[in-house]
């Protein structure tokens, strides 16, 4: 009798803990039968030493999942991607010059051919930024030109000279360069989509009220430097540059996908370069120069973006220039950026801007490691921590608690500095990726593709981490966390699939151990993208209409389950 209840006991224990789901009849389970095949590819990228590394594959039954599920809806199709890529600077370029040539192109092969990460979407500069060697120029430097007569491209195209820099493999290498051999090894593809948007920090220095690239702050007055404004008698002369600059790009045969009027026009403070927009400015600017301008040079199809800076402020600006209907028709949607927290994704604004206005895009143009090497208490300053190795060819740091931003235990006004601790590099990257993919988000740009191994140059000292970071004295090349990650998401996400309905519940887990998105192709291949981002692996079930499976997702990792429908 006793061996009896034994086993009665035993076996309704592993009835609850063990399933995690219920296998039912097929016909009682709600929800559409897909076509499941079943079996599913996993690719995994985790702290452990995974680097785009398949995994066992696991098998889909018919049931209906319990526990911490991850529901897949592929009947509620979202929006379209755009694509998941990185930046052209100068300062790639400059360090991409400091390799000899088949070095340089295994480089850029592993950015954006098929067997690497395969970058569809892209930004770069338009004239200086401060990841620019020396900075300060743009293509009409001649105060009062305004016919701009002196306009002219070539300082993306004259090179660096060896004897100003030493080390210097290549003296014609730059930044138009850089774009041509992307385009060049896109070419011989099938998969050959690079879509670059376009981005100016600053008219001409002349063209602004303060006759200035830019007025730094400083301590004593808060920081409060300027970039100063575009005077309104040069706004017809601004969008002539900016014609002028897609012109000469087609010229050399880059054509520019999108564009923002200005990069951060909230300004940084005088830093570097910038020019500062209200919404109301940017939207004469739009509704009466540039969108006229566009589309009587026959740049109708270019997607002109607005804002382009940090994502919780958005709403002030599409309430005004989305809302207005001479100037709408102008714009494909909002640039975003991430500086505003490092843990704060800010879907709930995504949300209420996408039910506003859902015929627009939502881009995210500019993220990166920012302020590399600021002090972080036992984070990658401490000695006994990491020593001499720091975040070069350190896995250990970006995928650890060790980075800081400019914001890191501010007390300037305005700031909280509650929205910036110490943070996980690759969660950041991960989950503003993912979480954003599952509020509208159409695409997603990386900052700063290549940098040295210090996170520069920039010629104000604004050292930031990057996917690829190169040691130019020896040219040993570092493919971060980063980079791998990016091409996992770079790979299984591409331009024309669609945002899939998730339903996500964790009853089990604290709020950001677990974050998932999901997209289909046309192929209806769907990938599902997993952030785990705690130190223990974790089971979930994914649900996919009828059927369902049971996933392990490794610690700290970054997991793509592809099923076919």
């Amino acid at each position: 009798m006793k061996m009896k209840k034994w086993i009665s006991l035993s076996c309704i224990l592993m009835m609850v803990i063990a399933i995690g789901a219920c296998t039912l009849d097929k016909d009682s389970i709600p929800g559409k039968d897909y076509q499941l095949k079943s079996t599913a590819k996993i690719i995994v990228t985790s702290e452990a030493g995974d680097k785009l590394a398949e995994k066992e594959n696991v098998r889909f039954r018919y049931g209906e999942a319990s526990g911490n599920v991850i529901r897949i809806h592929p009947e509620g199709l979202k929006q379209t991607m755009d694509g998941i890529g990185s930046s052209f600077t100068e300062s790639s370029a400059f360090v991409l010059a400091h390799l000899e040539k088949e070095a340089r192109r295994e480089v850029m092969e592993k950015i954006f051919s098929e067997a690497g990460a395969n970058f569809s979407l892209c930004r770069t500069h338009i004239g200086a930024c401060d990841f620019c060697v020396e900075g300060r120029y743009s293509y009409a430097d001649k105060k009062g030109d305004i016919n701009l007569q002196s306009f002219s491209i070539h300082p993306d195209l004259e090179g660096f000279n060896p004897e100003k820099y030493p080390g210097i493999k290549d003296p014609t290498y730059d930044l138009l360069p850089m774009i041509k051999e992307a385009q060049e090894i896109k070419r011989r593809q099938t998969d050959n989509t690079l879509r670059i948007i376009s981005s100016a920090w600053t008219a001409p220095w002349w063209m602004k009220d303060i006759e200035d690239w830019y007025i730094p702050g400083s301590p004593e007055n808060n920081w409060q430097g300027t970039g100063g404004s575009l005077k309104k008698a040069y706004y017809p002369v601004y969008a002539d540059y900016l014609m002028k600059y897609l012109k000469a790009y087609q010229e050399q045969g880059v054509n520019i996908w999108g564009m923002t009027p200005v990069n951060e026009p909230h300004g940084n403070n005088g830093q570097w370069e910038s020019m500062n927009f209200t919404p109301e400015s940017q939207n004469e600017f739009i509704k009466r120069y540039l969108g006229p301008q566009l589309h009587q040079n026959n740049f109708d199809d270019l997607k002109l973006l607005i804002y382009d800076q940090n994502r919780d402020g958005i709403e002030a600006w599409t309430d005004v220039i989305f809302a207005d209907p001479v100037t709408a028709p102008y714009v494909y949607g909002v640039a975003v950026h991430w500086y505003e927290s490092t843990n704060k994704v800010y879907e709930d604004v995504f949300e209420r801007v996408h039910q506003k206005f859902p015929d627009f895009a939502i881009i995210h143009t500019e993220g990166c490691i920012d302020d590399l090497g600021k002090d972080a208490p036992g984070g990658v300053t401490d000695p006994e921590r990491y020593k001499e190795s720091g975040w070069f060819n350190n896995d250990a740091f970006w995928w650890n608690k060790n980075a800081t931003d400019w914001a890191y235990s501010v007390t300037w006004q305005g700031v909280n500095a509650a929205d910036h601790p110490i943070y996980t590099p690759v969660h950041r990257y991960a989950r503003n990726i993912i979480v954003s993919i599952d509020h509208w988000l159409q695409g997603w740009i990386d900052w700063n593709v290549v940098l040295d191994k210090n996170g520069g140059p920039n010629h104000v000292g604004n050292f930031c981490g990057a996917p690829i970071m190169i040691d130019t004295e020896t040219g040993f090349v570092y493919y971060t966390p980063i980079y791998y990650v990016l091409a996992q998401f770079s790979r299984t996400i591409r331009p024309g699939d669609r945002a899939l309905e998730t339903r996500q519940q964790f009853p089990d887990l604290e709020a950001d151990a677990l974050h998932a998105c999901a997209t289909m192709n046309s192929d209806r291949l769907v990938s599902v993208q997993v952030l785990n981002t705690t130190k223990a692996p974790i089971v979930y079930y994914l649900q996919i209409g009828k059927q369902y499976a049971e996933v392990t997702i490794p610690a700290n990792s970054v997991q793509t389950v592809q099923i076919q429908l």
